[in-house]
């Protein structure tokens, strides 16, 4: 921490007096900044621990906020770093507010939260991929059920050559019947690709805490490109996340099927979580897992 807290003064030709960790991601942790007289400084600095992630996220959050109505902080500069364990740090505006996980004040508030949040998605959602799909740096010309097979396929041959204890035997054998069944959960889609935030979350959102308003959103992930379908299906908790979820779906339905699907994404997500930080999100495999195996059956 001092070693980061040094190079950071040295980056910024200011001193920093602390760093204070506000929230830790799976790729990723961010950090409030101080001055030498204890003063926030107007900047946040997020700290990958996976090399390229930086760039991508410092892209993604400039195409959301110019193509959508939401704001997003602004970004400020990627520097790469040496400090273990991090590689890069991206340097972003320090946005005032609260998690929109914080409960409203009333039950009318909170639909009016959640109205402000699907009209902001909505607006995202509106801007057609015009038949490209994939990540921010690896966009391609593909439908989405060829884009997701291929990105199975590589999961599955990492995971195959990944000797870790988090994941058993058993966990194996569930992701080895999706992969086998993958074109069944897929039967009659087609819904096209749009701007998608990519990782929709309540954490991933500010409010005001006196008025509990939409201030901004945070936190995108990699995916560019995607059906609507794949920004909700990270909104299955049970509380508040799926409120917004089934919110949403009232304003802009997508296909029945999702509601199988959608445990199809967790458990693949949680995989890919596993091959690029070395953690495995048990609760959300093993419930992604048990609401798939009435769709494995034989």
């Amino acid at each position: 921490m001092e070693q980061l807290r040094a190079e950071l003064s040295i980056v910024l030709g200011e001193s920093i007096s602390r760093l204070e960790r506000v929230s830790e991601q799976p790729y990723a942790h961010m950090y409030s900044l101080y001055d030498h007289q204890g003063h926030a400084i107007p900047l946040m600095a997020k700290s990958f621990v996976c090399q390229g992630i930086a760039q991508q996220e410092a892209y993604k959050l400039s195409m959301l906020a110019r193509e959508g109505d939401i704001r997003l902080p602004t970004v400020y500069g990627v520097v790469y770093t040496h400090q273990a364990p991090y590689k890069e740090i991206l340097l972003i505006e320090r946005l005032r507010g609260v998690s929109a996980e914080a409960p409203t004040r009333t039950p009318n508030r909170w639909t009016m939260l959640m109205e402000q949040i699907v009209d902001g998605i909505l607006a995202w959602h509106r801007i057609d991929s015009h038949g490209c799909v994939g990540t921010v740096d690896s966009t391609q010309e593909n439908d989405w059920f060829c884009w997701y097979q291929q990105r199975v396929e590589v999961l599955w041959s990492t995971l195959g050559n990944l000797n870790s204890p988090q994941l058993t035997m058993a966990d194996r054998r569930l992701l080895y019947r999706t992969r086998e069944a993958l074109t069944h959960f897929f039967v009659g889609f087609d819904d096209p690709c749009v701007l998608v935030h990519g990782n929709l979350s309540l954490r991933s959102m500010l409010k005001d805490a006196k008025s509990d308003q939409l201030l901004a959103m945070l936190n995108p992930g990699m995916m560019l490109w995607a059906p609507r379908e794949y920004e909700l299906f990270r909104l299955c908790e049970a509380g508040m996340p799926s409120q917004l979820m089934f919110y949403y779906l009232q304003r802009a339905p997508v296909s029945e099927s999702f509601l199988v699907r959608r445990w199809l994404y967790g458990v693949w997500e949680a995989a890919g979580r596993l091959i690029h930080t070395g953690k495995l999100d048990r609760q959300l495999f093993d419930h992604a897992s048990k609401q798939l195996l009435p769709w494995l059956a034989d």
